[in-house]
């Protein structure tokens, strides 16, 4: 694992500091880019203005499509996959900064939903106004923003247990099947029951609410590379009955409809 003093830069970029332990950075990441695991001295907000990205953490795996940002503590291990052309907005905390911060509950990975003034307080640091008490105080309305409830529906859990890790693995290799657990346990020598439990205890998820995640998961990553795709052979590919059903399925995990996602991504 990497660790980096700065951003991984891609091939142009836009930086901007501050004077009190905070500096921002503008990326632009055609699709297909990977950041292998890496971590940073700092803690970072990443927010794509555009677009939608993969983060992977130790805990798992969380879909960030644009109404989305994650943050990632200093020195966490993580990586990012670009599903679709994105715009990247990072900003970068220091330990003394963050001891000063307006949220006290940063110590571990996490996904909000970008409230309007959230995105827009955001974007409002990149408008290449250099006033500092305007920059302070956009900084510290973002992280206010912050502490409203962490959004885990587009969070995929990967479990640890070398069993249950190996039948996850198998159902993200290809989340379209329709995977049967008794079939699972016996590729992974287990038990069904043993699988379930360990399903349950690992990711906080039935094993069919945890393969549905995965499911909706894939649709998600299609429907950013693809916003075109006919709805009707998308839900077909997925393994869902009918349009309507593949719809309540995907509002289920991430409360919108596949139309909605396209819409905003």
């Amino acid at each position: 694992m990497t660790i980096v003093d700065t951003p991984i830069l891609p091939l142009s970029d836009r930086r901007r500091s501050t004077a009190d332990g905070v500096h921002m950075l503008a990326t632009r990441y055609p699709k297909g880019t990977r950041l292998d695991t890496h971590a940073h001295r700092e803690a970072q907000l990443v927010y794509a203005a555009a677009g939608t990205m993969q983060v992977t953490t130790p805990k798992g795996r969380w879909l960030v499509p644009p109404d989305r940002a994650v943050w990632v503590p200093a020195h966490l291990p993580h990586a990012i996959d670009v599903l679709a052309d994105i715009e990247m907005r990072s900003l970068y905390f220091n330990t003394e900064w963050l001891a000063r911060a307006p949220n006290d509950d940063l110590a571990s990975e996490f996904v909000v939903r970008v409230s309007r003034l959230l995105h827009e307080a955001i974007l409002a640091l990149f408008d290449g106004r250099n006033d500092p008490a305007r920059i302070d105080l956009l900084i510290r309305l973002a992280m206010l923003e912050l502490q409203q409830a962490g959004d885990p529906t587009t969070f995929m859990p990967l479990p640890q247990e070398p069993r249950c890790r190996r039948a996850a693995e198998i159902v993200l290799a290809d989340p379209t099947r329709n995977y049967e657990i008794e079939t699972l346990a016996q590729m992974v020598g287990t038990s069904t029951r043993t699988l379930s439990r360990l399903f349950s205890v690992e990711t906080k998820l039935s094993f069919k609410s945890w393969c549905q995640r995965a499911r909706i998961a894939a649709a998600i990553e299609r429907l950013s590379v693809n916003g075109g795709a006919s709805m009707k052979q998308l839900a077909s590919e997925l393994g869902y009955a009918s349009v309507p059903a593949f719809s309540h399925a995907f509002r289920q995990v991430t409360g919108k409809s596949p139309t909605e996602f396209v819409a905003t991504k």
